[in-house]
Formats: structure tokens, C-alpha cells, sequence
């Protein structure tokens, strides 16, 4: 049964957190109680695809592709119908379509934390081989490995989400801080004392409400909250070490609790765009927030890799994600697949996810493109060397572990681990006992 194969909606059911994850900026564009929907104009005999989504970026985007996709194939016509729904709406009313075999749409997106509540049992998504398996030379498959089960693709994400850090070079340099000395978290922690003393300002901001402060370290650390076999490994030794490491910055008032709990906090961004502290890690599809929120610190802001916790480990990891998916309902499944290879595995379609959403597309290959120095706000912002860098860090990009078991131990996370760790100063290995103990 498939009530059975997904198991208890009570996973998704649960109270509504804010969600940092690709894309989401705190605003969904979409009205609680109905979603924000709209059509694609196109001839009388075009196809109908139905698109749920939880971003209206999301949503603007594959409406923009679907108009592009309507010039290329005149003879393949779509009529999309996109609809925006809040977070917690997408997800849960997709699971239950899935699970009751009907009312459901032909495309969605399922965001990483959620997509192991659509893998259990037999998935209700159709397999999207025959579309990736193509392109896997140009792809950074670890992105793919995300939605995939049994040797088959679910879901195809918008971005690697590759870690960076984000340092204000005008805070380092009243310091006397070179980012380029910083290889190491000792180099960084030392380099965040003599910040401190020479300007009074914090190092960077740790999230006590969300995970991508503490979910990059462990996973460039060799470590994951679960282990390939999808077991809980929330309680690592590494684990253990990167949290007692983050709550160290915390007592040494090198680090400060981020305003608002998260990076994605209103209170938060007056707090950066004010020179509030010296450096923050977030994945790249974090630049739209500097350019949105922060605006005050254009020119300031640099990137770099990631600090290390030992030399020869990976200065990167694919952070977040949102995976787009087909659904076993839907009547045009081959339409579907041809329409979503156009928008997200085509080489056109990963230059417009870069010029659209500011995105570090899957697509490897387009990251040399001519296409991708060409002036927007990104390049405005941060310098025309984004992908010269990115390139650089093409071969450290740390894979994650995603499994049925990710949406319990995200929220574990996010909703109790960070807080007692970082907050309440509680012994980090008890903290992360007890959180894979509850999840197990």
C-alpha cells in the first residue's frame, strides 16, 4: 500500500520551521491557504504540465523555460501551469497525492531535507535515467546521488551549492587579517581572536535554529549525519569535534549567535549589512542574499574555501538543493522529462539557472562559458571571478549522504541540536547522543 510505503504524514506534519534551504528566501510568494498560480500562453493544442513548487523564483524560472522551450519545439507545445504553495503546504500535499494515487501534478520540487519521505517503499516518481544518465560526463553527479534509490534518478537539483566562506575584507583589513593565511580552523580561530581585539567585532555568526553551519564542517570533516547506508552517524566522533569546535568560538566570543536564530533572519541581515561581524560560511546560492539584503557591503564581501580541520581534506560540500521531479500520475511523462532535460540538464538551461537565480549550476561544463562572466548583479557584487574560483574547487566538493532518514535528523538539527549546543553551551557529545539516540 502506499500509505504504507511512505509512512506516517506525521514527518511532515510537524510544526512549520524556517526554512534556508536553495532558493527559499523566507518568502514564498505564495498566499497560505490557496498559492500563488499562473499559466504560460501558448496555442490551443499545447499540452498542459502542472508544476508545484515552494519558491516563486522557482516558479518565474521554469515559466520563463517553458516560454523558451515553446520557441525551439513549435511542434511539442506546452501550457504550463505553475502554482507556488508555502513550504510545509508543497510538501505535504504532495505526499498526500502520491500517497492516495491521485491529484497530483506532473512536475514538483521537493526540498533535500524532505526527500527522503518520497524515497521509502516503492517511489511514486517516475526513474529520470534516460534524460541524466546522458549527460553524467558534464554533471556533478553527487547532485543527482542526492534523489536517487536503487541506481535510480528522482529528482534533478538547480545548483551544487558548493560551501564557501564570505569574508568582509574591510573588517580583516582594519585587522590586519590576509584571508589567504586562513587554511585551517585553527588559522581561522586565530585570526578571529586578532579581529576581536583590533575591532571588537565577532569572527562570524553560528545558526542555533537551522544547519548549515554545523552540517558543512562534518561533511568536509569526512563525516554526515548518516552513513551511505543511510544509518545515523549524527554522533561521530567528527561530529563530536566540529560541534565542540563551533561551541569554542561561541565561549571565546569569536563567534556570536546569529540575530533571529538563522542566516535567513531579517534581524540577521541588518546585522551583516552593518558590518556586524567579519565572515559567515553559507553555500553560493547564498550570494543572493548578499545582493538582496546586504547591499550595503557590495564591494566588500570576498570568497574563499572553506577553513579544514586537517590538511587534505575537501575545502567544499554540496549544500542544500531542491530537486525537481515527475510524478508516476502524470499522463505525459516522456513530454515532462523532454521539457525538464531543457530547463536543468541542458547547457542553455544551466546558464539561465546562473542569470536567473544565481545559482552554481550542476552542469560543470557551463561554469567556463563566456556566458557566466557576463555582468549581472552577482558580478557586480562579488567580481567577475565567481567560476574561476569555483573551478578551482571543482575537484573538493564533498558529497553528502541523503536518505529516508534526512528529514528526521535535519530537524533533530535544527530543532534541538544547535540550540543546546551553541545557546544553552550544553557538552556537544551528550547533545548529539541524545539527538541520534531520538532519531534511532
Amino acid at each position: 500500500m502506499k500509505k504504507r510505503l511512505y509512512g506516517s504524514l506525521a514527518l511532515t506534519l510537524a510544526a512549520a520551521m524556517a526554512l534556508s534551504a536553495c532558493g527559499n528566501n523566507g518568502n514564498n510568494g505564495a498566499d497560505a491557504s490557496a498559492g500563488t498560480s499562473s499559466k504560460t500562453a501558448t496555442s490551443s493544442k499545447a499540452t498542459k504540465l502542472v508544476f508545484w513548487t515552494f519558491n516563486e523564483l522557482h516558479q518565474k524560472f521554469f515559466e520563463s523555460m517553458a516560454v523558451s522551450w515553446n520557441k525551439a519545439n513549435p511542434n511539442e507545445q506546452i501550457k504550463l501551469e505553475a502554482t507556488t504553495f508555502p513550504y510545509d503546504d508543497a510538501h505535504n500535499k504532495l505526499l498526500v497525492s502520491l500517497q492516495s494515487g491521485k491529484g497530483g501534478p506532473d512536475l514538483a520540487d521537493i526540498e533535500i531535507s524532505k526527500i527522503g519521505n518520497y524515497l521509502k517503499g516503492e517511489p511514486q516518481l517516475a526513474p529520470l535515467n534516460d534524460i541524466v544518465e546522458p549527460e553524467k560526463d558534464n554533471l556533478v553527479m553527487s547532485r543527482l546521488d542526492n534523489y536517487a534509490k536503487d541506481g535510480q534518478y528522482y529528482g534533478i537539483d538547480y545548483h551544487v551549492g558548493a560551501q564557501v566562506i564570505y569574508y568582509n575584507k574591510e573588517i580583516l583589513d582594519q585587522a590586519g587579517v590576509n584571508p589567504d593565511d586562513i587554511v585551517t580552523w585553527d588559522d581561522y580561530e586565530k585570526a578571529g581572536k586578532q579581529v576581536l581585539e583590533k575591532t571588537g567585532k565577532p569572527m562570524t555568526t553560528v545558526e542555533t535554529g537551522d544547519q548549515w553551519t554545523f552540517w558543512p564542517m562534518v561533511v568536509q570533516h569526512g563525516s554526515d549525519f548518516l552513513d551511505k547506508s543511510g544509518n545515523v552517524t549524527l554522533n561521530s566522533a567528527e561530529n563530536v569535534e566540529a560541534l565542540a569546535y563551533l561551541q569554542k568560538l561561541v565561549k571565546e566570543k569569536v563567534a556570536v549567535l546569529a540575530p533571529g536564530g538563522i542566516h535567513h533572519a531579517e534581524e540577521y541581515y541588518g546585522f551583516m549589512n552593518k558590518g556586524g561581524a567579519a565572515s559567515v560560511w553559507m553555500p553560493m546560492w547564498y550570494m543572493g542574499r548578499f545582493t538582496d539584503y546586504m547591499q550595503d557591503l557590495k564591494g566588500k564581501m570576498i570568497i574563499k574555501p572553506m577553513p579544514v580541520f586537517k590538511q587534505g581534506e575537501m575545502r567544499s560540500s554540496g549544500m542544500g538543493g531542491t530537486g525537481t521531479v515527475i510524478t508516476k500520475q502524470s499522463k505525459n511523462q516522456e513530454l515532462a522529462k523532454k521539457f525538464l532535460a531543457y530547463a536543468k540538464l541542458s547547457k542553455e538551461g544551466n546558464i539561465e539557472i546562473w542569470k536567473q537565480l544565481g545559482f552554481d549550476p550542476i552542469r560543470s561544463d557551463v561554469w567556463t562559458d563566456p556566458a557566466m562572466q557576463e555582468p549581472n548583479k552577482y558580478t557586480d557584487y562579488f567580481g567577475k571571478d565567481i567560476f574561476t574560483f569555483l573551478s578551482g574547487l571543482k575537484s573538493e566538493i564533498a558529497p553528502t549522504n541523503i536518505g529516508e532518514k534526512t528529514p528526521a535528523v535535519s530537524d533533530a538539527v535544527k530543532t534541538k541540536a544547535m540550540f543546546q549546543a551553541l545557546s544553552e553551551l550544553k557538552d556537544p557529545k551528550q547533545v548529539l547522543d541524545e539527538a541520534a539516540a531520538s532519531i534511532k
